[in-house]
């Protein structure tokens, strides 16, 4: 992570991320004045103007999910957004429309509280299509022995950090050896304290401290979020033991779930980088996205 100040003025970071939003559900136009440079959209429709509206994008196109699973009953979900899979043959068909449709992620639910799951065979089958096509799978692991059924099955990041129960410290470590996951910690109770959000908390700590990669999302479109840096998102990462640094090489990832994501937008935030990490949260949400002509200008 390269960092460069302007004197008198700021620090410019490479582009902030969020790895897990719905540009759907968001006005996504607003991101780069609240900080955002680039993100990954996890699952929806998107029309072309929703995806120039981001230009350093990468993106999941449909919901890949078992016949009435999550979220085909979710209220806030067009039915076109989910791509309903119930065989072997179905897996791989699916796999190939995303692509065809520009996928470079693929995102699969297993959300056993809201609806059916796939069997071990399609999920297997799933994820080894999409590895094929060379794109990366994304679970949203929700629901008892869920998050190890994806692991098992070779799944390359969690949409969330697993917050349906607390996952034994061998498994943990396992997963850190090879898994990326998706912070998405304010989501539950959007600073209200939750049972999800300590079970979330404690997971990440230990994931983290076995060397796992964290990368900062929010699940922009849940609920009453920021259209920029979240806060409390940040907060939730420095209490489960991420260093202000760490803070920001998850923001930061050059090349997330080993995407390539355009850049061309920095981040400045005005100011020096505060001594103090009390300070930390404050300063790193008066950050926004700027272009590079936008910066020249400033500079």
């Amino acid at each position: 992570m390269t960092t460069h100040f302007l004197v008198g003025r700021g620090t410019v970071l490479p582009g902030f991320l969020d790895a897990h939003l719905h540009l759907a559900l968001i006005d996504g136009t607003v991101l780069p004045s609240g900080g955002i440079a680039r993100a990954i959209d996890l699952g929806g429709w998107l029309p072309d103007d929703l995806r120039t509206s981001m230009p350093d994008l990468a993106y999941a196109h449909q919901f890949i999910n078992s016949p009435g699973g999550y979220p085909s009953r979710a209220s806030w979900a067009e039915p076109a957004w989910s791509c309903a899979v119930a065989s072997i043959a179905d897996a791989t068909t699916a796999v190939d429309l995303q692509a065809a449709a520009g996928a470079s992620v693929l995102k699969i639910t297993l959300n056993s509280v809201a609806g059916p799951v796939f069997g071990a065979e399609v999920l297997a089958a799933l994820v080894g299509r999409a590895h094929e096509r060379s794109l990366p799978v994304v679970a949203h692991a929700e629901g008892a022995g869920q998050a190890d059924r994806a692991f098992t099955a070779g799944v390359d990041a969690f949409a969330h950090t697993p917050f349906s129960e607390r996952l034994a410290d061998d498994l943990v470590t396992a997963m850190a050896a090879r898994m990326s996951w998706i912070s998405t910690l304010d989501i539950h109770g959007w600073g209200r304290p939750t049972a999800a959000f300590e079970i979330a908390s404690d997971n990440l700590r230990r994931f983290h401290a076995a060397g796992g990669r964290v990368l900062y999302g929010t699940d922009l479109g849940n609920g009453p979020l920021p259209l920029g840096l979240n806060s409390g998102e940040i907060a939730a990462l420095l209490d489960a033991g991420l260093t202000p640094g760490e803070v920001l090489t998850a923001l930061c990832s050059p090349a997330p779930l080993g995407l390539t994501l355009a850049d061309s937008r920095v981040t400045f935030i005005p100011g020096e980088r505060p001594r103090d990490p009390l300070d930390f949260t404050d300063w790193l949400c008066t950050a926004r996205a700027l272009t590079r002509p936008e910066l020249e200008v400033l500079a």
